[in-house]
């Protein structure tokens, strides 16, 4: 059967049914809005794409992305460094970033210990979380994973390595309900369980 669009639509259209949310139609809508519009504005995304995989990666102290390295919040003067924040993702930074009273610094594990999905310790950022906390200066760990079943093992699993290393180990309190994900929690719902975290 004949294609109702060009080659090279088709692909795009393609292309973007692979991001996650966008299905068959709003790939469609999508493409003939980027046909549209200037070539200039068209292009602007297609730089803006390439800048990020250029130009972002991971801070060599705390693993959150960056165009600098280290990071503007390891270098923040202002931040307490005795006060690590342990999360999953880069998008938690921002999460618990937009309340406003995080005062200390990130440690980012880019993921969570999942073994029935082949998800080791050995593939997260754990083994530079110990020696980051042995190097010394931290006080506290706050572990910030997500209130699921892989983020409470992944938690608990940090929490029996840094047993021995003479800091202070929480959780963030549950003001984050059960099984959800911190990126969708409300800026009060993320305040509280920061100020009601309870040692492990």
């Amino acid at each position: 059967m004949a294609s109702n669009t060009t080659e090279s639509l088709s692909r795009l259209q393609a292309e973007f049914q692979k991001l996650p949310g966008i299905g068959p139609r709003s790939a469609e809508r999508i493409a003939f809005h980027l046909l549209k519009v200037s070539a200039e504005e068209a292009l602007a995304l297609s730089t803006a794409i390439r800048d990020v995989k250029m130009n972002v990666r991971p801070c060599s102290v705390c693993y959150n992305l960056t165009e600098a390295d280290p990071c503007a919040i390891c270098t923040d003067a202002n931040r307490d460094r005795g006060q690590v924040i342990v999360v999953e993702q880069p998008k938690d930074v921002v999460a618990l970033e937009s309340t406003g009273i995080v005062r200390g610094v990130y440690h980012v594990l880019m993921g969570h210990l999942a073994p029935l999905d082949g998800i080791e310790p050995g593939d997260l950022t754990i083994d530079a979380l110990v020696q980051r906390v042995r190097t010394g200066g931290v006080a506290e760990v706050i572990l910030a994973t997500n209130p699921t079943m892989e983020g409470d093992g992944t938690a608990m699993y940090i929490r029996s390595l840094l047993a021995e290393c003479g800091v202070k180990v929480s959780r963030l309190a549950r003001g984050l309900p059960t099984g959800a994900q911190m990126e969708y929690a409300t800026k009060a719902m993320l305040a509280d369980a920061i100020e009601e975290r309870k040692p492990l």
